[in-house]
């Protein structure tokens, strides 16, 4: 089966949207409030995808009714470390939007996700909320927290990801198993971009940068401008060589010390979150950078979207066992039933 359908909320800059049509999936439509994410979405697929410029509120799922996966990136300020942890006590939290999307859409499955704030303690009742209505309307659920630096993102962004599928699909479900290779280092992913400005001191900052990143703080709207993160991010980013208080225009040029640690520009940070360098962002720096730093790694979720693309394209007459390996303290906290055999 080819062309697996889906609907994307909360789109962003495309990460998400990116990843899940390398894995094969078409998107019936994208959605995305922000004007610049729209313009960015429809720089990169203008003929490929329906940007629906709106807010989720507004967004009529029926119209979207018998596709195969319903997928986004709920906004993470209710729920991030870095905020005030409101949960559903804060106007931003969409998780009971995708709710009655998912009702209204009926999809096979599901793919939503969220930073790690999001499976603490905290929040248990929360996630049992979530779980609750998911199970209901017949899906099997999965919660699990997922490493970008294991799908190949040179950065430590560890991301709780939803999945949910109805049966007998979830019986064949397996979350992406790690990359076998460790991922590439800073230096390495960035070498030609650092010294394509003629800057003498790139080959030596390569040959410093011998690790991944820190995760890339976007900011938002009211908070937050083209930093790398807070003070602890920027404190790893120096230890990498990188002046992570703001972010460069330009790469550092012929004239740029060698002995300074330079600014990476949106296009590097771009590539340390897995675009490719096809994929123009746009708007001004700040809001560039900002669906930048906010992107959910294309790399990560291509490796979620074959996971559940090999799922529903399966064999489903015979259930399989489900290997949750690490994953199983996560199920069993949900209450949910691994499939046997």
């Amino acid at each position: 089966m080819d062309g697996l359908t889906c609907l994307e909320i909360c789109a962003g800059a495309g990460g998400q949207s990116l990843g899940l049509e390398q894995a094969g999936f078409v998107h019936e439509a994208v959605v995305e409030l922000d004007f610049d994410a729209c313009e960015t979405l429809r720089l990169n697929r203008s003929s490929e995808w329906k940007v629906v410029e709106d807010d989720v509120h507004n967004l009529d799922g029926r119209s979207y009714a018998g596709i195969d996966l319903f997928s986004g990136g709920v906004p993470c300020p209710p729920f991030s470390i870095a905020g005030k942890r409101l949960g559903q006590g804060d106007d931003r939290d969409l998780f009971p939007e995708a709710l009655r999307l998912v009702t209204e859409t009926g999809p096979r499955a599901v793919l939503l996700e969220n930073v790690p704030g999001l499976a603490t303690s905290r929040f248990d009742s929360y996630r049992a909320q979530v779980l609750d209505q998911l199970h209901a309307l017949g899906y099997q659920t999965w919660w699990d927290l997922v490493q970008a630096s294991e799908h190949g993102v040179p950065q430590l962004r560890p991301r709780f990801v939803l999945v949910a599928m109805k049966e007998p699909w979830g019986g064949q479900f397996r979350w992406p198993e790690p990359s076998p290779s460790p991922p590439p280092t800073v230096g390495d992913t960035l070498h030609d971009l650092i010294s394509e400005g003629g800057w003498p001191g790139a080959d030596e900052w390569r040959d410093k940068a011998r690790g991944i990143g820190p995760t890339i703080v976007g900011g938002s709207k009211k908070h937050g401008g083209p930093d790398l993160g807070p003070t602890r991010a920027r404190e790893a980013w120096k230890k990498l060589g990188v002046d992570g208080l703001g972010v460069a225009n330009e790469p550092p040029g012929p004239d740029f010390p060698i002995d300074r640690l330079p600014k990476l520009t949106t296009r590097m940070v771009a590539r340390i979150q897995g675009f490719p360098g096809t994929w123009a962002f746009s708007g001004r720096k700040t809001a560039a950078y900002r669906q930048v730093g906010n992107a959910f790694p294309p790399p990560v979720a291509r490796a979620l979207g074959e996971a559940i693309r090999d799922a529903l394209n399966a064999t489903a007459s015979v259930p399989t066992v489900t290997d949750l390996g690490h994953h199983a303290s996560l199920a069993a906290e949900s209450n949910q039933t691994v499939p046997s055999v």
